[in-house]
């Protein structure tokens, strides 16, 4: 059934027909696919969680027009089961990544900019933070403590605001590294090292994405990987790369560090049950200018095989996170299509995910920590370039972008004085990876969007996703379907209450 709605996409947005057939037979071909829909009851084995940083409904919306056109669908939206997150933090009506990603990694809204820890603690409260009834487990936590293997991929620093609540407990989300922590505050450790010094971090099996001055001391700028001026920068004289090695060879783990394109193809995984892939000195480079040759980083979805190909081998199964990060950078530059494109490579990763698993033992789950404020304008005809131009204003008789911003940089600033007036700039070549739209208010940078963002789930248990859900929602869905932390005992209860069903019955029958 799904074979044949594709081929109406297809056949329908090639010839754009607007025939009453045509719209029948799609809506008849969607009506027998809900008819048919069978609930997958099983115990999620595995859960990959895959999050689109800032892809809120329109980026997805302008994502599939750009892969396909209007009438497509991506990878994830064939998904069988749909619902939407409130995104709101504790204290926040707009959130950031930080806040957002503890919600659904830890089961409880937090506080604007901390991680891993409740709303009993501010921003920069360290002393708070180091209390163990503030601090929160994760979904990579309790995974491991039940056996599971677990780990991350994402196009960010590998301590940035959204892998980083798997595994550390902070009041600031850029503690990343020991340079920027107040004198006052130093109790706290920063997020790079509890990734490798403390559990569960050092326990995780893979870890893979950008980052690497934070982890190694004094990192110095390699051609085509710049050391990052908005991110932290070590200067202690650690090498927590060498010390993640020397903790794995201490316990007589069998381990892979990778830092190319070439390093990473050449894994052996029948010998690797730890992956560190650490590929930038910051967060990894957009799609199209990533460096493809054996020197260069990998694509999102090379990071998400070979992840796959680690964790798997574990026979109690495993939890993967994957951030496509680069949507959010390129939303904050105010660079629609750059992050669209980001868009586009996430979903070529969660078809890699979805051709490597089975339905119906692994849960495969997509959404989005937080939207921007991207907005689709105007009435462009069906079929048009999403990044070009549509209508021509009335008054000041100029064409706008179909893609605009609420907030921008001061890139997005598109008028200029003539004659003593403000005019507005015509908007010239706006199909490109470095244009930066239009935007109401100029900021810094874009800001994040409050909106809700949407959830795509197959597998088991991914009708548990199926309305208007809390955020923090989503953690305690997962531990349910894999019948992990607090639900553990779920299995055990119902195997207990049927045969004590089973019991009973054996009575009454021998009794009568």
């Amino acid at each position: 059934m799904r074979v044949l709605i594709l081929i109406l996409f297809v056949f329908g947005a090639r010839s754009h027909r607007t025939d009453q057939k045509y719209w029948r037979d799609l809506a008849h071909a969607e009506l027998e696919e809900a008819l048919n829909l069978k609930l997958n009851q099983n115990r999620a084995r595995n859960v990959i969680l895959f999050i689109g940083d800032g892809m809120g409904p329109n980026t997805v919306t302008a994502t599939r027009i750009y892969k396909g056109g209007e009438g497509y669908k991506m990878a994830f939206e064939e998904f069988p089961h749909v619902g939407m997150l409130k995104t709101y933090s504790a204290n926040k009506m707009v959130p950031d990544s930080a806040s957002t990603a503890t919600a659904m990694f830890s089961g409880t809204k937090v506080n604007h900019r901390t991680i891993g820890v409740d709303a009993t603690v501010a921003e920069n409260d360290c002393p708070k933070s180091l209390d163990p009834e503030a601090q929160l487990k994760s979904l990579a936590a309790v995974a491991l403590e039940a056996g599971k293997s677990a780990g991350f991929v994402t196009t960010m620093r590998v301590t940035h605001a959204t892998p980083a609540p798997l595994y550390a407990h902070t009041p600031n989300r850029h503690w990343e590294c020991e340079s920027v922590i107040p004198q006052e505050s130093r109790a706290c450790k920063d997020i790079a090292r509890q990734l490798v010094e403390d559990w569960p971090g050092r326990d995780l099996n893979v870890i893979m994405g950008g980052g690497r001055q934070m982890l190694v001391s004094n990192s110095s700028a390699l051609e085509g990987d710049p050391i990052n001026l908005w991110g932290c920068y070590s200067t202690d004289g650690r090498d927590l790369i060498r010390d993640w090695m020397m903790d794995k060879e201490q316990r007589q783990l069998k381990y892979s560090v990778v830092q190319n394109n070439s390093e990473l193809s050449g894994v052996n995984f029948d010998d690797t049950d730890y992956l560190m892939g650490i590929f930038a000195n910051g967060h990894m480079a957009y799609e199209f200018e990533r460096n493809h040759g054996p020197e260069g980083m990998p694509s999102i979805s090379e990071m998400v095989e070979a992840a796959i190909k680690v964790l798997r081998k574990n026979p109690n199964g495993y939890f993967l996170m994957v951030e496509g990060g680069n949507i959010d950078m390129a939303h904050h530059r105010g660079r629609a299509k750059t992050a669209i494109d980001e868009a586009a490579a996430m979903e070529d990763a969660v078809r890699v995910a979805a051709a490597m698993t089975n339905e119906e033992d692994t849960l495969l789950v997509v959404t989005a920590d937080h939207t921007h404020t991207l907005s689709i304008n105007g009435y462009p005809q069906r079929g048009s370039n999403i990044f070009s131009h549509t209508e021509v204003s009335p008054y000041d008789h100029k064409p706008y972008t179909t893609l605009s911003y609420g907030t921008g940089g001061p890139g997005a600033l598109h008028y200029e004085v003539v004659d003593q007036n403000l005019v507005r700039k015509d908007p010239g070549n706006s199909d490109d990876f470095m244009y930066e739209q239009i935007a109401g208010v100029i900021l810094d940078e874009n800001s994040h969007g409050g909106g809700d963002t949407t959830i795509y789930a197959r597998g088991p248990k991914a009708h548990l996703f199926h309305s208007i859900h809390e955020q923090h929602y989503v953690f305690h869905a997962l531990c349910r379907a894999a019948q992990i932390g607090d639900h553990a005992t779920d299995a055990s209860a119902h195997t207990t209450l049927a045969f004590t069903v089973l019991l009973l019955t054996t009575a009454v029958h021998l009794l009568f």
